[in-house]
């Protein structure tokens, strides 16, 4: 599945980000990490901002992005330190990714969480607000801003926001500051564009983060032991990592370009209704993938409720950015397992194994006929 050497003549994303300076907030996560990587093969002088490292090992660390971009180490929560980077840098674009992004861990740390994911967030909008350099920015929140009521069809961008749980309610106290900050602060003639952008339960290699169903297998499988699972039965979108960072990228581009038609807008990013499956099914596929594996259903802790169904209808970002995900659900289980696998086998060359996943992910959207790549 996996090409071997990188794609040539193609442009992808109107070549928006080469030579661009592009600030991510978040960049050592799971999300950040690969988001970081994409836009160094697209040509960004790119620089990351963020605490810490999520967990040990992590995509950052491993694939050594760190000798790759220019690193800021620094509390999302403290606007003093954020305002010495934009100063220091002076992005033209932001992707802001940082926040505490466990929903079990919001249920013990419920201030940590709102500070981080609320506070946060309204730290970077200020900060873009004061730079005179940035022109766009893409804020990302999550799938789990709206108030879910498990219904059986997606949730579009006008639906009501809200969340029982700390995270989820964080997120859509993030979606509500930044349109307030957007019709408030950036609605002047030159203002810096701004939107939002909607995405979860994201896959792929190199998340070892806690609580995740992925990297919970990985953790067991790479020791010998037998996975846990909490909730089998539970149903989500899942989706490769790449899928919503394609459309992240191909949103920022078109802010870039000065559309004033995307400027203030909320856009989901999912896979297809088939893609939709239980975790059993997402874990046994894996199981599969990886080989002479064994999982356990085993019940999480009482206090914590979760969904059941949560899934988004992505025909905004079909119609007015013309994307939708291109990879089947055997195609995500298949480049997670390998990435997993060939780190454990091959840890020296991971970041030029990530690379051909980029390079895949790309021709793919090219032969698609995506509008995000296309032939010089």
């Amino acid at each position: 599945m996996i090409m071997k050497k990188a794609i040539k003549g193609i442009e992808a994303f109107n070549g928006a980000y080469r030579g661009k300076r592009v600030l991510v907030t978040g960049h050592t996560g799971f999300k950040g990490s690969w988001l970081s990587h994409w836009l160094l093969k697209l040509g960004a002088d790119v620089a990351g901002f963020s605490l810490y490292l999520p967990s040990q090992p992590c995509n950052f660390e491993v694939t050594g992005l760190r000798g790759k971009l220019r690193h800021y180490e620094g509390d999302i929560r403290n606007i003093a330190e954020l305002k010495k980077v934009f100063k220091d840098f002076k992005p033209q674009m932001v992707f802001h990714l940082a926040a505490q992004a466990i929903v079990r861990k919001s249920f013990d740390e419920p201030k940590e969480t709102f500070d981080t994911n609320l506070g946060g967030t309204v730290n970077v909008l200020e900060c873009v607000r004061d730079s005179a350099s940035v022109q766009a920015a893409v804020i990302i929140t999550s799938d789990k801003c709206y108030r879910n009521l498990e219904w059986e069809w997606g949730y579009r961008e006008n639906d009501i926001l809200g969340g029982d749980d700390p995270y989820s309610a964080s997120k859509a106290c993030a979606e509500i500051a930044s349109s307030a900050y957007i019709k408030s602060c950036f609605n002047a003639k030159g203002s810096a564009r701004i939107a939002t952008a909607r995405a979860g339960n994201v896959v792929g290699g190199g998340d070892w983060a806690k609580d995740r169903i992925i990297p919970d297998c990985v953790r067991a499988w790479s020791n010998g032991g037998k996975a846990v699972c909490r909730n089998p039965e539970a149903t989500r979108p899942w989706q490769h990592v790449l899928e919503p960072l394609s459309g992240y990228l191909w949103l920022g581009a078109g802010l870039i370009a000065k559309s004033d038609a995307l400027a203030g807008e909320a856009f989901n990013f999912g896979p297809d209704s088939k893609v939709i499956k239980s975790v059993s099914e997402l874990v046994n596929a894996l199981a599969d993938s990886w080989g002479n594996v064994k999982w356990e259903h085993v019940r999480g802790r009482g206090k914590i409720k979760e969904q059941r169904l949560l899934k988004l209808s992505c025909d905004k970002a079909l119609n007015r950015l013309g994307w939708h995900s291109i990879l089947g659900f055997g195609e995500v289980v298949a480049l997670t397992a390998q990435w997993y696998k060939h780190y454990y086998a091959k840890k020296e060359d991971i970041f030029e194994y990530s690379s051909s996943q980029i390079d895949f992910y790309m021709k793919k959207g090219m032969e698609l006929g995506m509008p995000w790549i296309q032939r010089k």
